[in-house]
């Protein structure tokens, strides 16, 4: 018998030692991974199957589901074509979809895409708001179902995401199914007839338009105060409300996916008419819409012919894409005018304005009675329906341009693994007990301007696609 001593915590020692290192040479995500696919999982699993309406979705909900809005309220009928609705989510779910191969998302989204279908017009495209019954609010569908108008729209991103989905939606599908596939194409066959020589847009589309005489932009010879205004404007050239920059992601997506040389020719053609439509000095920026003529015009009592803030910032971030994209430096060449312009036209706040009137570049408000507007240089009394001033992002579109001029290299970079990891762990902490990321109203201003009370909570379809955006993103960046 030895009479060595026994070296008992020796191999506990070794186990511990071992499950030490093993700890180190594991990777640190793997955790954080599988929390991101549990919680986004069980989050679209409540959101596809007590959520949901045939497979489509409205901006807000109560709590308790009973309640459903859009654009106002929505019937228990109806769905949203309109950002944040269906193609929203449905986006979302592809994203998903990606990040995990999991076929529960591409489900999911085929059953979005399937509700966009029903709703897809005769003209190609799609309208805000869709009615699964016949009786109710519905528009003359492709499927021959419903009746009445067949206007198409750009306003407010409703065509353009649904297109950008559908599209996206084929091809995850592999373009293997075949009335995804017919509804994408005829979508954007029509979006493609819809634009004029010029290279512009109008908001609605019921066919194709007609053709035009290429002109650049000037100031009318009128009074634009009291006169300019256009019954049909949304036959026009519209910039209204990001246009510009949503119908050009649109185009980028059909390329990508589809490889067809008409989107990318048709994305430059795009860009073509904001060099077109910059206006003169003084003012070299853009107006929301423009006649024939190439002059800005009136749209909505609310929207006077003038130059605008928002559309101006969106139209020099459109031509930085476009530059991307091209490498045609023709593109960047009206932007040092507009930014120098654009950034002496900041109000006291560090906004823009909405509006400045034509020449004179003051300030454009409105005030209301009843149904009444007029035009004022006061911005005390405000209608609250309407963002009369706009975040200025001006400093974000120099540096980018800056970039672009002197290095032809974007500043713009994906997200890295440091910055999605506490944004991960954010959106899973941030699950309730029901699997549902519950908002809570602070007095935000929001899409369709629901009647919420400060402290009411609701779901927000926005809130739900960009957190699983984030959890995708996470994953798959720890692949």
């Amino acid at each position: 018998m030895s009479n060595r001593p026994t070296n008992r915590w020796f191999p506990m020692a070794l186990i511990a030692l071992l499950l030490l290192t093993s700890a180190w040479a594991a990777d640190p995500d793997d955790k954080l991974r599988a929390d991101a696919q549990t919680a986004m999982r069980k989050a679209a699993e409540y959101y596809r199957n007590k959520v949901a309406l045939r497979g489509g979705y409205v901006y807000y909900y109560s709590p308790d589901l009973k309640l459903r809005y859009g654009e106002g309220i929505a019937t228990p009928t109806q769905i949203w074509v309109q950002p944040p609705g269906t193609p929203t989510v449905g986006l979302a779910y592809l994203a998903a979809y990606r990040a995990t191969g999991d076929k529960f998302y591409l489900d999911a989204a085929r059953e979005a895409g399937e509700a966009l279908i029903y709703g897809q017009l005769k003209s190609g495209g799609w309208q805000n708001c869709i009615d699964f019954d016949p009786k109710g609010r519905v528009n003359l569908y492709r499927n021959g179902k419903g009746g009445g108008q067949n206007n198409s729209t750009l306003d407010d991103n409703i065509s353009q995401s649904a297109i950008r989905f559908m599209a996206r939606l084929d091809e995850a599908l592999e373009f293997n199914d075949a009335t995804v596939h017919e509804s994408a194409t005829i979508a954007l066959e029509a979006l493609l007839k819809a634009q004029f020589a010029n290279g512009a847009f109008p908001q609605i589309w019921t066919g194709p338009v007609p053709k035009v005489e290429i002109k650049k932009t000037s100031y009318p010879d009128y009074d634009s105060r009291t006169e300019g205004k256009v019954k049909d404007y949304w036959n026009m050239y519209t910039l209204n409300d990001g246009l510009a920059g949503t119908v050009s992601e649109t185009l980028l997506a059909a390329d990508a996916v589809y490889k067809d040389s008409r989107y990318r020719t048709a994305f430059a053609k795009l860009g073509d008419f904001l060099v077109l439509a910059q206006m003169p000095d003084p003012q070299p920026a853009w107006a929301q819409q423009y006649s024939r003529d190439m002059q800005p015009i009136w749209a909505r009592r609310f929207e006077p012919a003038a130059i605008t803030g928002g559309e101006s910032q969106d139209a020099l971030e459109t031509l930085m894409k476009i530059y991307r994209t091209t490498g045609d430096k023709k593109y960047l060449e009206p932007i040092p005018r507009a930014l120098a312009y654009l950034k002496a036209s900041l109000l006291p706040d560090g906004r823009l304005a909405r509006y400045y009137e034509l020449k004179t570049n003051r300030p454009l408000y409105m005030t209301r009675r009843g149904d009444e507007y007029s035009l004022t240089y006061d911005d005390s009394m405000l209608p609250d329906h309407y963002g009369w001033k706009v975040t200025s992002r001006l400093s974000a579109i120099e540096a980018e341009y800056q970039s672009l001029s002197s290095t032809g290299k974007s500043q713009q970079r994906e997200r890295k693994l440091s910055e999605l990891r506490p944004d991960a762990q954010k959106v899973i902490d941030g699950l309730d007990a029901e699997s549902r990321w519950v908002s809570t109203y602070s007095g935000e201003p929001l899409y369709g301007q629901p009647k919420f009370k400060t402290g009411d909570r609701y779901l927000h379809s926005g809130v739900f696609s960009a957190n699983i955006e984030t959890l995708s993103a996470f994953i798959a960046a720890t692949k």
